[in-house]
């Protein structure tokens, strides 16, 4: 119980540097746009109520023992990849609505490494190594590095080419690259140490509670951003209408809702646990 009460007061201490990163990533978001882009708002906020459901039923079934064979299986699995694509190229996608990727960038990534320091200390068990924030903070320094060669791609080109490489990269991890049937089998000698692991050839044993390697990652993101520059701001304008506000206001407060969900559903589920 000590150790449920310590990382939650470690998760609250996280609160402002998170909140910080979201005030300028969202002011960054809607800069020289005369107003919000809404529907990307309420697209992020659906995008975490998803995530939200998904791990609820994560706790369920894997601390409480909720019988779920769907949720282990190709549908569960199906269910998590769909909202974590999302996200991902939802974010790249936002990113040229602001200025000064490389600095915002690295931003990000140092609080990706103040997450891994904090679950390090505080729950050994379960450690973030190469989490979301820094696939994030790494994918926006580059693409501010390598923007000018960038724009030189057609867009629509782009778009299609970072898809196939996510695509031809998916598997990775597994050992192997292809599409389909056909495959190329990897060296194991790529899948050496935690190094290797950040760029997406983890070795055996390598454990992390939330992995996002920047292969084949960071092509999701570049695909994102290739879209923004596909479809061009003129395009954007019906992007402004607002469905559901309330899914908005969630999704303008993305990260901190990204950093509490998980304390906040745990919390829940002990009080239930203890009360039923």
């Amino acid at each position: 119980a000590g150790g449920d009460y310590r990382s939650c007061a470690v998760f609250g201490r996280l609160l402002y540097w998170y909140g910080t990163i979201e005030r300028g990533m969202n002011g960054m978001q809607t800069e020289k746009t005369g107003g919000r882009y809404a529907l990307l708002d309420e697209l992020r906020g659906f995008d975490l109520l998803n995530m939200f459901v998904y791990h609820a039923l994560w706790d369920l079934v894997f601390l409480y023992g909720l019988k779920a064979e769907w949720y282990t299986g190709w549908l569960g699995r199906l269910w998590q990849q769909s909202g974590c694509w999302i996200f991902i190229l939802l974010s790249g996608f936002c990113l040229p609505f602001g200025r000064h990727p490389v600095q915002r960038g690295a931003f990000v990534f140092c609080a990706g490494a103040a997450v891994t320091a904090v679950t390090l200390l505080a729950m050994p068990q379960q450690p973030v190594w190469f989490g979301v924030l820094t696939l994030l903070g790494t994918a926006m320094m580059l693409t501010g590095v390598l923007q000018p060669f960038m724009r030189r791609v057609p867009p629509v080109l782009g778009f299609g080419v970072c898809m196939g490489l996510f695509a031809l990269f998916y598997s990775a991890g597994e050992g192997w690259l292809g599409i389909g049937s056909w495959r190329i089998f990897l060296p194991s000698q790529l899948y050496a140490n935690y190094l290797t692991a950040y760029f997406g050839f983890a070795p055996k044993g390598f454990y992390s509670s939330d992995y996002f390697p920047l292969l084949p990652w960071v092509f999701l993101f570049w695909a994102g951003v290739f879209l923004h520059w596909a479809l061009g701001r003129h395009r954007m304008e019906p992007l402004r209408r607002s469905v559901c506000p309330a899914l908005g206001w969630l999704g303008r407060h993305s990260l901190v809702a990204y950093l509490l969900h998980q304390p906040v559903i745990y919390g829940l589920l002990l009080i239930l646990d203890k009360l039923f």
